[in-house]
């Protein structure tokens, strides 16, 4: 068995201002179901910023950074969505999928937290060997 991790940070006010001063910021770094999700809570922003977490927190655990072939589509290609009971789900797909099945990785758990300020989210992933 093989560990993977990655945690990240995101300061929300910073996060608010890039999705106010960029329209299109939304629908090219989430998924429809993350906008659909976020928008209906009471401060979108708070919840963007925590899935936005997750995005790099994935690509740190993976061990691809933010710039090379394949990246251009890889924040749609990790979704996080709430769970029957409300936990997150994670899940990838398209090159993001492909690397994680080089790696054999079969178990995803993320978890995120926020206040006003801050967004953190970490993310494990299992793969066999």
């Amino acid at each position: 068995m093989k560990l993977y991790q990655g945690i990240d940070i995101v300061e929300v006010g910073k996060f608010r201002k890039i999705l106010l001063r960029n329209i299109n910021f939304t629908t090219d770094i989430f998924t429809e179901q993350e906008r659909e999700y976020c928008l209906s809570r009471k401060d979108p922003y708070i919840h963007f910023a925590g899935r936005f977490a997750v995005k790099e927190a994935s690509m740190k655990a993976l061990g691809i950074g933010l710039s090379g072939s394949g990246i251009d589509h890889a924040f749609q290609e990790i979704e996080t969505i709430p769970g029957a009971s409300g936990k997150p789900v994670l899940s990838f797909s398209g090159w993001v999928g492909k690397i994680s099945e080089k790696q054999r990785i079969n178990q995803l758990t993320v978890s995120i937290s926020h206040s006003s300020n801050y967004a953190v989210a970490s993310v494990i992933l299992v793969g066999t060997q």
